[in-house]
């Protein structure tokens, strides 16, 4: 099975992909986990260490996907 985890800030775009993800990955194939730096902002850096430039973004088996663009992770640190 493949580990996905899904990192947002809980904006409007970020919202709007992280139910775009929920709704076309198959979740018996993918291990989705969801990260919402609202809610636990101490996973900043692990995102940046896997790549994250901006949110939302995807990071399945190490390899990120930027989708769309909701804030820069610069904006998500700031608050």
């Amino acid at each position: 099975m493949k580990k996905a985890v899904f990192y947002h800030a809980g904006c409007p775009v970020c919202v709007d992909a992280e139910k775009m993800m929920l709704g076309y990955l198959d979740q018996s194939k993918v291990d989705l986990e969801i990260v919402h730096f609202g809610e636990d902002a101490s996973r900043i850096k692990e995102a940046e260490s896997a790549g994250v430039k901006s949110v939302p973004a995807l990071v399945v088996d190490g390899q990120t996907y930027h989708i769309n663009y909701g804030a820069s992770m610069e904006d998500v640190k700031n608050g």
